[in-house]
């Protein structure tokens, strides 16, 4: 059982302490502090907190409390986690881990100096469907991974501070690309280093300074592909969408939104629908179990269970630290409109060899194997490539 102080009072934290106290059931959220003493008296209310504060050093330093959790605005997290270093306090931190790569990175070197737990919250790569995708992928149903595409828009965040560049550290990019390309990252291998990114982001809807639309393309050094797709523009809700590509197969995945529940109501349906959604009446789209779906019971649980096992979970903030770095890269290829080198100081995974190469589709001695088709007749038609001349036949 872990004795947890939460920092936020907010949309996030609520539904932190809501699968929190809800899935494992034996972790107690001892105290909780935030900014606003009458948002955080409200919410250790509604989860039988029994201490709250909106001294964030008081929680941290709490005597009883093993694990930090922070819920906290982008501009709050460095200081935050110096913090709980300095106190020698397991901690879990919110996406992005920092507005930029330097904060990240000092981060990560501050917990690992002190030798504390960390943990990077990255929920979405913890979804059901998420953590099936990436098991078969493992397995290699897909053979290798080429492409891996991951969409995350919406209408716009709840907070007012995400709309101020500043405090935020940027707009949709820094909101979302970082679960969309953590999310590739985990389907093309985590040990393959992502070389460089070419992105394009503009302002389009929004009356602010950050940008509201923005895609993007990460190279790695295997070849694969990671392109995400951003937005605080998009009417309708939240949708939430991945899409894999291998050289032997293919998955699609669809997380909110279009889930398979899909209701009419001329009435409307009073109150809260869904995370994002616009709409009560009409044609609506519930989810079943938020908490779950977008993955913050099993993100729990792998933390958890990791600090107990004196292990670490599978997104440490080393992975914080390597998204940021991503989309620092980005930032740079909107201005220049070219691709820009991925700077990462710390590089721990695979080095890229260059003389690396993959293996072609073998028919026979003589042919490489293009495609193969059954036809509306009922035949088979093969396409092949004589690997001495070149020539292309249909067979």
């Amino acid at each position: 059982m872990q004795k947890l102080a939460i920092l936020g009072s907010g949309f996030i934290s609520e539904f932190y302490a809501s699968s929190i106290l809800g899935q494992r059931s034996k972790d107690e959220i001892i105290i909780a502090a935030s900014r606003s003493e009458e948002s955080t008296k409200k919410f250790a209310e509604k989860f039988n907190i029994p201490e709250y504060s909106t001294d964030l050093n008081k929680a941290i330093n709490h005597p009883d409390v093993s694990i930090v959790v922070i819920g906290l605005p982008n501009y709050l997290h460095l200081e935050t986690v110096l913090a709980c270093a300095k106190a020698g306090k397991g901690v879990i931190c919110t996406k992005p881990l920092g507005r930029n790569a330097a904060e990240a990175l000092q981060m990560l070197r501050a917990v690992e100096k002190a030798g504390i737990f960390h943990g990077y919250m990255e929920d979405l790569v913890y979804t059901p469907k998420t953590l099936k995708a990436i098991e078969n992928v493992k397995q290699g149903s897909l053979g290798r991974i080429l492409w891996a595409k991951s969409r995350e828009t919406h209408p716009g965040p709840h907070s007012d501070w995400f709309w101020d560049k500043e405090k935020a550290g940027g707009g949709a990019i820094l909101d979302l690309a970082c679960h969309c390309i953590e999310i590739g990252r985990s389907f093309i291998g985590k040990e393959q280093k992502p070389i460089e990114v070419m992105c394009w982001a503009a302002t389009q809807v929004k009356p602010i300074d950050a940008e509201d639309h923005a895609i993007g393309l990460v190279k790695y050094a295997n070849g694969a592909i990671g392109q995400f797709e951003v937005s605080w523009t998009f009417r309708g809700g939240l949708d939430i969408r991945d899409e894999v590509m291998g050289t032997e197969g293919t998955i699609w995945l669809n997380h909110f939104l279009r889930t398979g529940f899909d209701m009419f109501t001329a009435p409307g349906q009073s109150g809260y629908v869904a995370e994002k959604a616009e709409s009560d009446s009409g044609w609506i789209f519930p989810v079943a179990d938020e908490n779950q779906d977008l993955g913050y019971n099993h993100m729990f649980n792998d933390m958890f269970t990791a600090y107990e096992n004196k292990t670490s979970p599978t997104e440490t903030f080393y992975d914080g630290y390597v998204v940021n770095a991503i989309m620092d890269a980005a930032y740079l290829s909107v201005k220049s409109k070219k691709w820009e080198a991925i700077e990462i100081e710390d590089w721990r995974g695979e080095e890229p060899d260059s003389a690396a190469s993959h293996s072609l589709a073998s028919y026979n001695d003589q042919y490489y194997l293009l495609k193969e088709e059954v036809m509306p007749n009922g035949g088979k038609t093969l396409l092949l490539k004589d690997k001495k001349t070149g020539e292309i036949i249909r067979k």
